[in-house]
C-alpha cells in the first residue's frame, strides 16, 4: 500500500462539442505529469462539455476517447479518470472511465441524471456504484449530480477517497463548496471534487471551484476561475488515525438501495 496517494487534479475550460480539440488540450496538460503523480482526474464530459446531443457525440467503447484513455496512463504511469458520452447497446450514457496504465480499466455510468436539463431524456442512468483500489487505497468515483444524493455515495464500503468529476454551474457553485465538505465529514473520507471553468455552448458560466478536503472537512485546496492543474499527496495514515480516534462510521445506519 502506497502511505501516500498523489492526486492531480485537471481543472479546465472546455472546446463545445469539439471532441478532438478537447483531447488535444487535456494531452498537452497532461504531458508534463509523467511519473508525477498517481491519479489524474479530469471533469464530467471533459471531450464534449455538458452536452445532451449525444446522438452526434457519442463515441463506442473502441473509439478515440478510450484509445486517448489508454496512452495517457501508460504515459502518466497513473491512473486517468474522467467521464465522456459513451454509445453501448444503442444506448447512451455518462460514463466515467477509470484507466490503469497497462490498459485495465473500471467503469461508472453516472447514476443522478440532471433532470433540470433532461439528461434523463437522452441519457441511460447508471445501476451500480463503483468502489475500485490503487496503490490499496479503495475510492469511489461518482459523477457532478450525485453530489445532491447523500445515500448513494454513503462510505458503507470503506473507501478512503470519494471523488466527483463534474459540469457544474457557477450559479450553482455555493452548493457544490459545502455539498463536497459535507460529504467528507459524513464519510470520514478524503473529497475531490473536479469542476470545469469558462462558458459552454449554452451560456452557462462554471467558476470551476475544484476542490481537496479531508476527511474533517479542512479544505486542502480549492481553485476558481481559471485553468489549473495541481498535485497533492494524501496520507492514509493521517486518515486512519482520525477515524480510529473519531470512530463516527460504526454508528452509520444499515440501508439498502433499490434502483429504480
Amino acid at each position: 500500500m502506497a502511505e501516500q496517494l498523489r492526486i492531480t487534479t485537471v481543472q479546465a475550460d472546455l472546446e463545445w462539442e469539439n471532441i478532438e480539440a478537447n483531447l488535444a488540450k487535456f494531452s498537452s496538460k497532461l504531458a508534463p505529469l509523467a511519473g508525477q503523480t498517481d491519479v489524474i482526474v479530469l471533469p464530467e464530459m471533459f471531450t464534449t462539455g455538458f452536452s445532451m446531443d449525444a446522438k452526434k457525440l457519442a463515441e463506442p467503447m473502441s473509439g478515440q476517447t478510450m484509445d486517448w484513455f489508454a496512452e495517457q496512463a501508460s504515459n502518466a504511469e497513473a491512473v486517468v479518470t474522467g467521464s465522456f458520452i459513451a454509445e453501448e447497446g444503442g444506448n447512451y450514457f455518462n460514463r466515467l472511465v477509470w484507466m490503469r496504465p497497462g490498459g485495465s480499466y473500471d467503469l461508472y455510468d453516472k447514476r443522478h441524471l440532471f433532470t433540470l436539463a433532461t439528461e434523463h431524456e437522452t441519457y441511460t442512468p447508471g445501476q451500480k456504484k463503483l468502489v475500485t483500489e490503487w496503490k490499496g487505497w479503495k475510492i469511489c468515483p461518482l459523477i457532478c449530480y450525485d453530489l445532491r444524493f447523500p445515500v448513494w455515495s454513503r462510505n458503507v464500503d470503506g473507501y478512503d477517497l470519494l471523488l466527483y468529476v463534474a459540469n457544474w454551474p457557477e450559479r450553482r457553485s455555493h452548493h457544490w463548496r459545502h455539498l463536497l465538505v459535507g460529504r467528507a465529514i459524513e464519510n470520514q473520507c478524503f473529497v475531490v471534487g473536479v469542476n470545469r471553468c469558462g462558458r459552454d455552448g449554452k451560456g452557462l458560466d462554471y467558476s470551476g471551484d475544484t476542490t481537496v478536503a479531508d476527511f474533517a472537512g479542512k479544505l486542502l485546496y480549492q481553485v476558481a476561475d481559471t485553468e489549473a492543474v495541481f498535485t497533492i499527496s494524501l496520507s492514509i495514515e493521517i486518515l486512519r488515525s482520525y477515524r480510529e480516534h473519531l470512530q463516527f462510521l460504526a454508528d452509520r445506519d444499515e440501508f439498502e438501495i433499490f434502483i429504480r
